[in-house]
């Protein structure tokens, strides 16, 4: 027998499938949840729902957006000579807080994991490479996590971008081995972009 009902169940086990959210976890959102007043249930219910169906990928730098380009890519002001590979949208919000980063992104939606089945046709390179074969593109700088999978990633794409006879770099290794860009501070990743090197 279930100890709630099953419209409290179904919320129990529709949030612990939340990446981060194990059953407790998902069962103390779910009760705080049906307490809070409705007006607020349903605005949070409409703002998933909105951002379900309004949000997509910039056509350039292929993170999330809720236009053809992102503000950032759409930014005359930024350095579009330069651009940083991250893995995901939350990368790009981490060194978007360091205020210190003036170029632009492109977010390869992941990184190659063979043990998970997710080869270089999987992530956005193809059109990482498309944005290449603009002669304006002066540097790129990979700012995978420094996993083994990140690192993997980086070797990948410095592979393929050495050629063109474009500048590679690396983030310095102030960002923690096993660690993810997103649980960093400001400073260690404003140090990690300052100390890059090349590959």
């Amino acid at each position: 027998m279930d100890e709630f009902s099953s419209p409290v169940m179904n919320l129990i086990g529709e949030l612990s499938r939340l990446p981060g959210i194990g059953r407790k976890s998902a069962q103390r959102l779910a009760l705080h949840m049906i307490r809070m007043p409705k007006e607020q249930t349903r605005a949070l219910a409409d703002a998933i729902i909105e951002a379900r169906e309004k949000v997509r990928y910039c056509s350039r730098c292929c993170g999330l957006s809720d236009g053809e380009l992102c503000a950032i890519c759409a930014d005359p002001a930024r350095d579009h000579s330069t651009i940083m590979v991250v893995e995901e949208d939350r990368d790009k919000a981490a060194y978007e807080r360091t205020r210190q980063y003036k170029g632009v992104y492109h977010i390869l939606q992941g990184v190659i994991s063979p043990l998970g089945g997710v080869g270089p046709d999987d992530l956005r390179m193809r059109e990482l490479m498309l944005r290449l074969s603009d002669d304006k593109v002066k540097e790129v700088i990979i700012a995978t996590n420094p996993t083994v999978e990140g690192e993997t990633t980086a070797m990948y794409l410095s592979r393929l971008i050495k050629p063109l006879g474009i500048k590679v770099t690396r983030i310095a290794n102030g960002v923690p081995v096993g660690g993810d860009l997103e649980y960093v501070d400001e400073v260690t990743l404003t140090r990690a972009l300052e100390g890059r090197t090349a590959l």
